[in-house]
């Protein structure tokens, strides 16, 4: 019987169905779902419809505005990203036969290595221009989910997360500096406290950031708190309020080389700063990395850090 139920499911389910199936469940729903596969949404509709009438089961369910997957549909969607996986890492095998550099390079970084990331990405693609690159830029939160599900090959952070099995690849140093706007008063000061720097407006990227949690660290070393004045959800959004004078904050000099150069950011003279932080390529430990992924990881620590360093920081 089993025998019987699994020969049905080979002849009438395809790898598209499945590679749509996935794709609806990871984002949420069709039309993300038909907008990444470039397909139409009737398209990705007709063919859950299908493979739901396959399977025999209801797949998806939705519970207010949201679809989430039946127990059976979890079960479809675990053998779908296996099956899919297994899929790119044949096509990987064969291109690492081939001894070319080619494939996909699945990339995600935090929203503030956004600034840097795809200069590097691009160098890397002039030299093996057969990669296909995805990079993917969100919140550290987000980051984390990508790395415990292991969708990226490689992942950009600052913060190596200390609840995970990881293997961190530092590349370059991640200078963090106090900023204000050009006419802050305290751009005529040097060797400011931390005390006294506590009672200025402070403009702050969400919990669990962290370009915030080194701050709060760095305060609480010396019985100091971080009064939040406004939080925000990027560094562009930050940069933004600093240079309209709504307060100051903590950001990496890296994405500060347009406003410094135009002298509309200022870098306050703070005692204990710049903090010197590190980039880090991430992946699971034991996770086995493409012949792509390692070629760009060996690129990123040989060459990264030169190349970030003839980048103007004004």
């Amino acid at each position: 019987m089993v025998y019987s139920t699994a020969k049905n499911l080979i002849r009438h389910i395809s790898l598209r169905q499945m590679q749509i199936f996935e794709a609806v469940v990871r984002l949420g729903g069709y039309t993300r779902a038909a907008e990444e596969l470039h397909l139409s949404q009737p398209t990705v509709s007709m063919q859950v419809k299908k493979l739901t009438e396959t399977i025999g089961h209801p797949l998806l369910e939705k519970v207010g505005n949201r679809l989430h997957t039946t127990a059976v549909g979890d079960e479809v969607y675990n053998t779908s990203k296996n099956i899919l996986s297994s899929m790119v890492a044949l096509g990987e095998s064969t291109a690492e036969l081939d001894g070319v550099v080619k494939g996909p390079l699945r990339i995600a970084v935090i929203t503030t290595a956004k600034y840097f990331m795809p200069h590097l990405l691009g160098a890397f693609i002039n030299l093996h221009p057969e990669v296909q690159p995805a990079l993917k830029v969100t919140n550290r939160s987000r980051v984390l989910e990508r790395l415990k599900s292991n969708e990226d090959d490689l992942l950009i952070m600052g913060q190596v997360p200390d609840e995970l099995a990881v293997e961190a690849h530092p590349f370059v140093d991640n200078e963090l500096v106090v900023v204000a706007c050009p006419d802050h008063p305290l751009t005529q000061c040097s060797s400011i406290s931390l005390a006294q720097l506590s009672r200025e407006r402070f403009l702050v990227r969400e919990t669990g950031s962290g370009t915030r949690l080194a701050i709060e660290r760095l305060f609480a070393e010396q019985g100091l708190e971080v009064q939040a004045y406004m939080e925000l959800g990027s560094s562009e959004a930050i940069k933004q309020a600093v240079m309209a004078g709504l307060g100051i904050s903590v950001l990496s000099k890296h994405n500060l080389r347009l406003e410094l150069a135009g002298k509309h950011i200022a870098i306050l003279d703070v005692k204990g700063f710049p903090l010197f932080y590190r980039w880090y390529a991430v992946h699971l430990k034991g996770k086995k990395l493409s012949l792509v992924a390692r070629t760009f990881l060996e690129f990123l620590l040989q060459q990264g850090k030169d190349m970030l360093e003839k980048m103007p920081h004004g």
